[in-house]
């Protein structure tokens, strides 16, 4: 075998070329849980981290900027900006891209967008000679995505924490094989043969969340990570009632006392053009506060943890570093058996 045809080479994608990194995985913008301790930490340990600003700046008590430099001291390797897109206010809107401007002034090329029109992104950081993968569940919003430029897709499917898609990781692949973009397998990943499948089965990376979540380097409630690893796949719920929008949740007495669905009101608010986003900030608000407390000190009654279905495969809390060497090397182990 020579140096070129190296077991090493099973790391080297298309991704983990763009992003200059040695593995093939990215630990997904999670509120309230990507404080810049777990992000560095997994940039540092060879994936890619990527960082929530609503987390780092309103959970995490860091001015953006100064954020971005504590992140700095903990690792020169790249992270990553996640960016949500949706238009819900002009403030919200005028404080995203001042947090994309920021971020681009201190040296980020890497932007995850997600729940909107990415094109104000992409122009932005295209100019600067960066990238832009776009989070997508089906092949209307992948199509959009590259109409507005992006460099790549994140495609999440049904076993994915936080906004869940509706179809499997296998489904969306043969749905978006063809757009000749990288693919990144977002949900269900939450062990190293799960990794080693995905990039086998065609994806170009991983993102990954729940995982990170039960690491020492999260600030997420011990309770909270306990929670994930005692969790199995059929204990993870879709609830309306975060943003208005399915998120997975680990299902929980006071997720069985208030229900799952959004009421009828809020429903039909949900489905205007204008309405929809009034009534999605009007849940975020209202879920903020829990989130923020039940996940950076401990839970109580009522709670929402957020997880994926890849808490099947999560059976311990353990430093980001090591999931990332393990992940890897299984990845290696089965390059050399072939």
């Amino acid at each position: 075998m020579s140096e070129r045809d190296s077991p090493r080479d099973a790391l080297e994608t298309v991704v983990s070329r763009q992003l200059r990194i040695e593995v093939p995985l990215i630990c997904g913008a999670m509120y309230p849980c990507s404080n810049p301790e777990l992000v560095a930490a997994v940039s540092e340990a060879g994936g890619m981290g990527i960082i929530q600003p609503l987390s780092l700046v309103y959970v995490h008590g860091h001015e953006f900027r100064q954020g971005l430099a504590t992140i700095k001291r903990l690792t020169a390797k790249p992270v990553g900006l996640n960016v949500v897109v949706e238009r819900s206010s002009k403030v919200y809107m005028d404080r995203m891209q001042g947090y994309v401007d920021v971020a681009l002034e201190e040296g980020i090329r890497f932007f995850v967008t997600s729940l909107g029109n990415p094109r104000w992104v992409v122009d932005k950081v295209h100019q600067m000679g960066g990238l832009v993968y776009h989070d997508v569940t089906e092949r209307k919003w992948a199509d959009k995505g590259l109409e507005a430029g992006v460099d790549g897709l994140i495609a999440v499917n049904n076993r994915a924490g936080g906004h869940a898609g509706a179809k499997g990781a296998q489904q969306l692949l043969d749905e978006l094989g063809d757009l000749e973009v990288p693919l990144v397998c977002a949900g269900g990943v939450g062990d190293e043969g799960e990794f080693e499948r995905a990039l086998r089965n065609g994806y170009a990376a991983v993102q990954m969340g729940t995982r990170f979540i039960a690491t020492p380097e999260c600030r997420a409630s011990d309770d909270y990570k306990r929670a994930i690893v005692r969790a199995r796949a059929e204990d993870i719920v879709l609830t309306e009632r975060i943003t208005g929008v399915p998120v997975s949740v680990i299902r929980t007495p006071y997720v069985d006392k208030v229900g799952t669905s959004a009421g009828p009101v809020a429903r039909w608010l949900l489905h205007g053009r204008k309405t929809k986003h009034w009534m999605r900030m009007v849940y975020s608000l209202q879920a903020l506060w829990s989130l923020k407390r039940s996940s950076v000190r401990s839970f109580s009654y009522r709670d929402y943890l957020q997880a994926g279905k890849s808490v099947e495969g999560i059976e311990a809390i353990e430093p980001s570093g090591v999931v990332v060497e393990r992940f890897a090397d299984a990845v290696l182990r089965s390059a050399r058996a072939y």
